[in-house]
């Protein structure tokens, strides 16, 4: 029986110290082939310093490119027009240039017929309201005639002009009515007031014009610009808009200065018409004035030629009324 067991023995004896030997083997040769995997990791760069790095051989990440030129571009912006308005008015186009001037010269009009008009009508209806005042307190035309004809003013011509009348009707006075003679000093009046109004009126219908067409000649000024702007986006093939702002900028300015323009002169031309109209009531009550001197000097005409006349106990004569028994 130990000569059976003493071969199981012998067996069990050399797997154990096979066991024993093989451990130390198996860890060396972990270790050694462990070893030249984490020296490879040691020896690699970080992987920061492989894009962003010295060397010039390594060619940068595309994003990081892009990155770098954002930073570098927000750090020294470059405008590719100068976009100032003197800047989008040099560098306009010579029609929307054209377009600019006409409507800067229209904006210089407008206030240059602004400051003489106000002047005109305040001169003319101050000097209107006196001869108007003269003229109600007068007693006929010869009270007021030395006075208003040596003054260069519409009174001074309606005064004129119906002392001239009576002075060619005074061989007819006592032959026919006087209504032919107030009829026609009337119409000299009435042609009078309308010269001396419409020459107050004179240049508001340039603010008119002014302000109904500057502004379409603005937006003819921008819709040149922009057919331009996308002329140049065609010819570039790019629709940046550091390329195509500038020009839109440029043809939105005519815009802007035609509404400059025309806003005033609209405004004005309001104003000038109100004023205009009270000047020309003014002309019409000096005109009123004027006839009812006229028809005050017929009627003392009248009575003065008239023959005594009795009536209801009264002798009417040209002097004085006379009271008879």
């Amino acid at each position: 029986m130990s000569d059976r067991i003493r071969p199981k023995l012998n067996m069990l004896l050399a797997a154990t110290l096979t066991v024993f030997l093989a451990g130390p083997v198996a860890t060396g040769l972990a270790q050694t082939v462990q070893q030249p995997s984490s020296v490879s990791v040691d020896a690699q760069p970080p992987a920061t310093d492989l894009p962003g790095g010295d060397n010039p051989g390594v060619p940068p990440a595309p994003a990081e490119a892009a990155l770098g030129d954002a930073t570098a571009g927000g750090a020294n912006p470059v405008l590719p027009h100068d976009l100032s308005p003197v800047g989008m008015f040099l560098a306009a186009d010579i029609v929307v240039k054209a377009v600019m001037v006409a409507l800067a010269l229209a904006s210089v009009a407008t206030w240059a017929i602004f400051l003489v008009k106000t002047l005109e009508l305040i001169y003319a209806k101050s000097r209107l309201k006196r001869a108007v005042a003269a003229l109600v307190s007068a007693n006929g035309l010869a009270d007021v005639q030395p006075k208003l004809e040596r003054r260069a003013g519409v009174a001074g011509e309606m005064i004129a002009a119906a002392a001239d009348e009576m002075t060619r009707s005074d061989a007819v006075l006592d032959l026919a009515p006087a209504v032919g003679v107030k009829e026609r000093v009337s119409s000299l009046l009435t042609r009078i007031e309308v010269r001396a109004g419409k020459r107050m009126s004179a240049g508001t219908g340039i603010l008119a014009s002014i302000g109904s067409v500057g502004p379409f000649v603005g937006l003819f000024g921008t819709v040149w610009g922009i057919m331009n702007s996308f002329i140049g986006i065609s010819k570039a093939q790019t629709t940046n808009l550091a390329i195509v702002a500038p020009g839109i900028a440029e043809a939105l300015l005519a815009t802007a200065i035609g509404l400059v323009a025309a806003i005033p002169a609209v405004v004005i031309y309001n104003y000038f018409a109100r004023s205009v109209g009270g000047y020309k009531l003014i002309l019409a009550d000096a005109a009123a004035a004027v006839e009812r001197l006229v028809s005050r000097d017929l009627d003392h005409r009248h009575a003065r030629r008239a023959p005594p006349r009795r009536q209801d106990g009264f002798v009417h004569g040209p002097d004085s009324i006379a009271r008879i028994g």
